[in-house]
């Protein structure tokens, strides 16, 4: 920009800025696209002329000519003072006081330099125009320096100028830049007091159960000082309830500091003697918990927290906490309230940096699907990953630098400076107030000990633990302040911490006291077929609601396929897709999208609301769902199915980013705080479920157990080898059906529309919640062989079985039994050779188990009939494994596989190739033709 001219005025080289031109330029772009968006003293600058700078001749004068004017060389200075204020605005940070464990802040910064303005030291008792800097409209140079120094190098570095936004840069500034009120007697007393509670429950833990495990928060304990001034802000300002995701540092810290939890109840998990048999005692460690509760201010105030329970795996607890927020906020909607719940989400900094997940968390955040009105992040920074510095743990110079991609403004601040930590979290919580937008607050501390309480860190950091073993606590550090002060005295310092330790001790005699359950918790053998199908046959038991629906419910929502708004123009394309749902109901002919269609209007109309998410699944990955219409002129979109009436419950269909991980995590907080609704997430490909298999082994199959928690959430994989390669044919069923136990969740592979359709009414009517795993079709979206009558939907319920209703049960010597679509394959073939001693029995639910409907079915058979089963995938892969003891105990005899050869890949990449593998094994199951075995 230096070299360009404006609007035939002087280019801006005749300003020096040496090292900071780069400042110039970025307030010149910005006035470029909004003049409003820079300060006056920048907008005089590039709407005026600049004067020629002041050029001395060889002997030392200037003359007349070169030399400005008293007035021009006073406007040239003040441009200067503006590009060092806006300077500090971005640099300031960089020489803030902000790390506890190095004695002195950083030294100065060369563009923060007078000099690399062109000032000098006689410019200090000039007075210049400031437009409003610091509240004022002028102030002398030194004043300037001196409320910069205050507003940006001190305990809080602030990161902000990045936000394209000049009104929330206006605001920011406004706040930082204005004079701060010390803290009054009673705001000390609040940080002292959370301070003492804080490291008091700590010394406890330490003292009492010396070597075990607790991921504790010393040297960070002003993060309990930062969750009480943000959740005291939030009281009385719009919001009804707040929502933690953290991991394990400093949890259970947390749980009894702020969420309320009973110190008794977490010595008790200490002691390990919970009772055994309940969900927490058997499930998971203490520090992975969660819990509801209700903060209470020292004022009285309350307001409803809850801690989300989470694994091991580090950030993947906050898409959850984001899906919870946004249920309990849609669930609130009707209320009119804008954002009535809060997300904070607690990090540790090597995570931040770190996980991929973060990222997609922070992406959600403005997604019309995924917005929860802004999220306060805590980073409780140790400034140390488990033992890897942040030298080799990230490229970037912060640990927080990945927010900067949705413009969040981030706070650093000196843990050890707990007024200065009050002060950013109302700021943060005021700013996500106003803009609803993410905001992060990076609490820069220490890890007094290692990771865990078992681990030595000074083998890998001897100097940083050098300098933690010689530091004082935060809280005597504040505490010998204030008495110094003499705001408060050394005897109120004592006695707040004696009675807190008091409090403690009784409650561990409490705890002792109390007797330890002896009776063990029943566990299922993973061998015991049995065992686990009596476990199934409990939830089956309580899977039976009513599923059948009305013909004219039927015929109401088709209708609103086509009931578009006036002027509403459908694509071409689309439109007789959409037309020839209606003659589907008469013809008998519904295909899977219309039966899903019909399967989501019908809930509606029961009261159910719907959301359906995932990539693209709006359109549907085939073209074939069409939820919503684009104006094919205007661009403007229609929803078919909330057009259904006003006692219809809400549709929700949304396009999700291209994640699987972050937005399966999502989705399943959803479901955990919408019991209430049918929650869909539907994979582009059901081989994409792997991106977020951590979701699904750590969540959807396991949270029951571990945590107490029933979610609903359903999973739709579309599946099938088709000659598409390896990467688009298989939703890897046998990885699901590894996770099932002890009735967990459902696993379904349906073959019909009139089947999906059940299946889907069944799992949001079913009162007892487990998530289920769909594998879809792709193939058999449109085919005219695998499609519904309109009484298969207005009578009967799913069938976990479909028996062969066309085979001869005496003239039958083979049973082949499968799922999915390579029954269709079987049936053509067996047509088509005219082979009627062939029954082809399918199995559409894979877990539970249907062994009651498959024995009756297989009973129906003569006793010498060979059983098969056939799938298409590889036979290390598919069903096989977990369906053959299930099977060949129900047959009473030995049982094959016709399967695909092993292998590693889940399918071939050339479609030739895949053809002659389905041609072979098609064949094979049948008895002739060559075929391949499931064994090895």
């Amino acid at each position: 920009m230096a070299s360009q001219s404006r609007a035939g005025q002087p280019a801006l080289h005749g300003l020096e800025f040496g090292i900071n031109e780069w400042l110039v330029d970025e307030q010149y772009e910005r006035y470029l696209h909004d003049p409003g968006s820079v300060d006056r003293t920048w907008r005089e600058l590039f709407a005026s002329p600049i004067p020629a700078p002041r050029r001395e001749t060889r002997n030392g004068a200037t003359t007349a000519q070169e030399s400005a004017d008293d007035a021009d060389d006073a406007a040239v200075k003040a441009v200067r003072v503006a590009a060092l204020i806006e300077a500090y605005r971005v640099r300031g940070h960089l020489v803030a006081d902000t790390d506890p464990l190095t004695a002195a802040r950083a030294a100065a910064h060369p563009e923060l330099e007078l000099t690399a303005f062109g000032l000098r030291e006689d410019d200090l008792q000039r007075e210049f125009v400031v437009d409003g800097f610091s509240g004022q409209a002028t102030m002398t140079l030194r004043d300037v320096l001196k409320a910069l120094q205050e507003s940006y190098c001190r305990t809080v570095g602030t990161e902000y100028m990045h936000i394209q936004s000049s009104q929330e840069r206006r605001w920011i500034q406004q706040r930082i830049e204005s004079p701060q009120a010390p803290p009054d007697v009673a705001e000390q007393l609040q940080i002292l007091y959370r301070l003492g509670a804080a490291e008091a429950f700590e010394t406890f833990l330490q003292t009492k159960y010396v070597g075990q495990k607790r991921y504790s928060l010393e040297g960070g304990e002003s993060a309990i000082v930062l969750l009480d001034a943000l959740l005291l802000r939030s009281i009385g300002h719009g919001v009804r309830e707040a929502v933690i995701g953290m991991a394990h540092r400093g949890r259970l810290n947390v749980l009894a500091n702020i969420i309320g939890k009973s110190h008794a109840e977490i010595f008790h998990e200490f002691e390990d003697a919970g009772d055994i048999r309940s969900v927490q005692g058997s499930g998971d460690v203490k520090y992975h918990l969660g819990a509801e509760g209700t903060y209470r201010a020292l004022d009285g105030g309350m307001i409803a927290v809850c801690v989300v329970a989470n694994p091991s795996h580090l950030e993947l607890v906050g898409p959850v906490a984001q899906g919870v927020v946004r249920a309990k906020q849609d669930r609130a909607a009707d209320g009119g309230e804008a954002f009535p719940v809060l997300p904070i989400a607690v990090h540790g900094d090597a995570a931040f940096a770190g996980q991929g997940v973060v990222f997609e968390t922070l992406n959600m955040s403005q997604l019309p699907g995924y917005r929860t009105g802004g999220t306060v992040h805590i980073v409780i920074n140790n400034q140390l990953g488990f033992t890897t510095s942040p030298a080799n743990g990230r490229s970037s110079a912060y640990a927080t630098d990945v927010a900067r991609t949705v413009q969040a403004p981030i706070f650093h601040v000196n843990a050890d400076d707990p007024g200065a930590v009050v002060r950013v979290a109302r700021l943060a919580f005021d700013y996500r107030q106003a803009f609803h937008k993410d905001v992060v607050v990076d609490l820069i501390c220490y890890r007094r000990h290692g990771h865990s309480e078992v681990d030595d860190p000074s083998i890998t950091q001897p100097a940083m633990y050098d300098r933690i073993d010689a530091r004082a606590s935060v809280r005597k550090l504040y505490a010998e302040a204030l008495v110094h002060r003499g705001d408060i005295t050394e005897r109120q310092v004592e006695g707040a911490l004696r009675d807190y330790q008091g409090h403690l001790e009784r409650a561990f005699t409490q705890t002792r006291a109390r007797p330890v359950p002896a009776s063990p918790m029943p566990v299922n053998s993973v061998n015991d077929v049995n065992a686990t199908n009596h476990v199934s046959a409990q939830h089956v038991a309580a899977s039976q609601a009513a599923t059948a629906i009305t013909e004219a419910a039927a015929r109401q929502v088709i209708a609103s396929q086509t009931a578009v708004p006036g002027g509403f123009t459908v694509h071409a394309r689309v439109l007789p897709q959409l037309q020839r749902r209606t003659t589907m109901l008469d013809a008998g002919t519904i295909d899977w999208a219309t039966a899903e269609t019909l399967a989501i209007g019908s809930l509606l109309l029961d009261g159910v609301a719907v959301r359906l998410a995932g990539q693209d699944s709006r359109r549907g990955t085939f073209g074939q769902r069409h939820a919503v219409l684009t104006d094919r002129r205007t661009g403007a979109e229609h929803t078919p199915l909330s057009s259904l009436g006003p006692r219809a419950a809400d549709f929700a269909p949304y396009d999700s980013m291209l994640s699987e991980l972050g937005a399966l995590a999502f989705e399943y907080g959803y479901s955990l705080a919408r019991p209430d609704a049918l929650v869909l997430w539907e994979a582009q490909f059901g081989d994409f479920a792997n991106g977020a298999q951590a979701v699904i082994d750590e969540y959807i199959a396991s949270s029951e157990q571990k945590w107490g928690q029933r979610s609903g959430v359903t999973l739709l994989l579309p599946h099938g080898l088709e000659g598409q390669g390896p990467d688009h044919s298989s939703g890897r069923i046998e990885r699901f059906l590894q996770l099932c136990a002890q009735g967990n969740m459902t696993v379904a592979m349906p073959s019909l529309p009139g089947n999906y359709f059940h299946l889907l009414r069944q799992q949001a009517l079913d009162e007892r919640r487990r998530p289920l795993v769909v594998f879809t079709p792709k193939s058999m979206l449109r085919s005219k062989v695998a499609t519904s009558g309109l009484t298969e939907l207005t009578m009967g319920a799913f069938r976990a079985v479909i028996p062969d209703e066309t085979a001869d049960t005496a003239r039958i010597r083979r049973v082949l039994v499968c799922s999915g679509k390579v029954f269709y394959d079987l049936d053509a073939h067996r047509r088509s050779a005219g082979w009627s001693d062939t029954a082809i029995v399918r199995l559409e639910r894979l877990y539970p188990f249907p062994t009651q409907e498959l024995g009756a079915e297989l009973a129906r058979f003569p006793a010498g009939a060979e059983v098969r089963w056939v799938q298409e995938e590889p036979g290390n892969q598919g069903a096989w494994s977990f369906v053959e003891p299930h099977v060949q105990r129900l047959a009473g005899r030995a049982v094959a596989c016709v399967s695909r050869p092993q292998a590693p890949a889940r399918a071939v990449g050339s479609a030739r190739r895949h053809a002659g593998e389905q041609r072979d094994l098609v064949t094979s199951a049948v008895g002739h033709g060559r075929g391949s075995s499931g064994r090895p």
